[in-house]
């Protein structure tokens, strides 16, 4: 892949974790996720499953600035997203998923019951954390495997950690 070809997809990456669209990656950002999509589910901060979210969402924050925030300043800027946290994944993607995976587990039981939601549900969950509309029936879609209408656990972390390391 041609370099700028990289560039612009490493950019559309960071762009998911910058929420709030201030250039940098922080702890608010993860924050916001949480909330995005509680009110989209209509769950309760306060509730079990608001807490794992939000305790998810702290812990997949603070993974990313273990990797990442090379100056210590709470913030992750691009440079430092992909100098840090997509080159140093790129060697371990399993790594990326196991630092996401408290908060896509506490994402789903949101969206849904057991460790599986519907397609349905999985685009809604996307559209929450940024994807635009079209994209995100087509990445759900995917992750229903089997064609039973169901997204596991099991699909999504991998999936997700497949998307965020990216061959150069």
């Amino acid at each position: 892949m041609v370099s700028s070809e990289y560039e612009r997809r490493i950019a559309g990456r960071f762009a998911t974790f910058d929420q709030d669209g201030n250039g940098y990656i922080s702890r608010e950002d993860f924050a916001a996720a949480a909330q995005a999509l509680l009110t989209e589910f209509d769950t309760p901060a306060r509730s079990d499953k608001g807490q794992a979210l939000y305790a998810g969402a702290e812990a997949f924050w603070q993974g990313m600035a273990g990797m990442a925030d090379r100056d210590g300043d709470q913030r992750i800027t691009r440079e430092e997203f992909v100098g840090g946290a997509v080159k140093r994944l790129r060697d371990n993607p399993d790594r990326f998923g196991e630092i996401a995976r408290p908060f896509l587990h506490a994402a789903l039981a949101v969206a849904g019951a057991d460790g599986a939601v519907t397609v349905e549900d999985t685009v809604r969950v996307l559209t929450c954390l940024g994807v635009p509309g079209q994209a995100a029936r087509a990445v759900a879609a995917a992750l229903d495997a089997d064609a039973d209408g169901r997204v596991l656990e099991t699909d999504v972390v991998p999936a997700f950690a497949r998307y965020f390391t990216v061959p150069e």
